[in-house]
């Protein structure tokens, strides 16, 4: 070959290596997403397109740079334990860990992987982070509730319902953060002339059963924490209709659905801000050196409808202070 051809060959070749750059097909990142609740329930569809939205805002859309696989747990244990396995098997870049029942088998499962969690109560007492501040290991995210708050259903009920003097607190005894929320309710009962007893909500027949039992007595009221309930949330609030009785819920999906009041952290939020941890760890930053991070907005919603059906006037005082009013 004579030079002249030879340089007009290497320079045409040098000249298509920033094409051939650009030609280069994106590395499409892969994000697993393990969540408690069940497939067809609304809230968790809610806090997707919360996330997806965050993401895409971010630069990452589902189908070009980045693939989500999602996983339903539907609170069954052993089928958020097979899940675990699978969403590991799949190698993501992050796992988005939704619910505390959904964090400990995928620890199990990887302690490689990435993992952010969302709506997990206790997660230093729970044994998955070292501390808040510094979580030390592959997993990170936003913890949903100090125990403490829980007191407040407490002062609600009587607020909503003076004539309370007796509170079913429905909890999952198997269950850490619904055995520390029934704590704190035992703690303040007393000085508001409550009686607690506590209702386990494991399986539906059960809880129906212990409602209807409860009801039999008058002047009573229900306390729904924030442990293991969400699945049940159609069920209860049923119940609590049909027997005439008061109840103070953790999240506002559960006024959305006909509760009559709740307190607690703005669930959609923290899926928002998740997306955000999301994004770091995908640009490389490690979840031991992203901290934990608490509820920054918590919401008061009352649903009138509800009031109006139990024959309850809302104090304007409550009114004023509601975030929100279903009406």
């Amino acid at each position: 070959m004579r030079r002249r051809e030879f340089i007009a060959l290497l320079g045409g070749a040098a000249a298509a290596w920033p094409l051939a750059a650009r030609a280069q097909p994106e590395r499409v990142r892969r994000i697993g997403v393990l969540d408690v609740l069940a497939h067809n329930d609304p809230e968790g569809h809610a806090r997707t397109a919360a996330l997806l939205r965050t993401l895409q805002q971010l630069g990452w859309t589902d189908g070009r740079n980045v693939r989500i696989d999602h996983r339903w747990g539907a609170n069954d244990p052993e089928r958020i334990r097979g899940h675990a396995a699978e969403l590991v098997a799949l190698a993501p870049d992050v796992i988005l860990a939704v619910g505390t029942l959904t964090v400990g088998p995928l620890l199990q499962a990887t302690r490689k992987v990435p993992i952010v969690f969302v709506q997990v109560a206790d997660p230093v007492g729970g044994g998955f982070i070292s501390s808040l501040a510094q979580p030390g290991g592959n997993a990170t995210g936003f913890a949903t509730f100090e125990y403490a708050t829980s007191g407040k259903w407490a002062e609600l009920l009587k607020e909503i319902a003076p004539r309370v003097t007796r509170a079913a607190v429905i909890r999952d005894p198997t269950r850490g953060p619904g055995i520390a929320q029934f704590a704190a309710i035992q703690a303040v009962a007393p000085s508001l002339g409550l009686e607690v007893s506590p209702i386990d909500a494991r399986h539906s027949p059960e809880i129906e059963r212990a409602i209807a039992a409860f009801a039999r007595t008058s002047n009573g009221g229900l306390i729904v924490t924030g442990g293991g309930t969400a699945l049940h949330r159609d069920l209860i609030i049923t119940i609590a209709a049909r027997h005439r009785l008061p109840a103070v819920f953790p999240f506002r999906f559960h006024v959305a659905s006909g509760g009559l009041i709740s307190y607690g952290p703005d669930t959609i939020d923290a899926f928002r801000r998740a997306g955000g941890y999301v994004d770091r760890i995908l640009k490389g930053e490690k979840p031991a050196d992203l901290p934990v991070q608490a509820p920054t907005k918590y919401e008061l919603v009352i649903n009138l409808k509800t009031a109006k059906a139990l024959g309850l006037e809302v104090p304007p005082t409550l009114l004023a202070r509601a975030d929100e009013v279903i009406e």
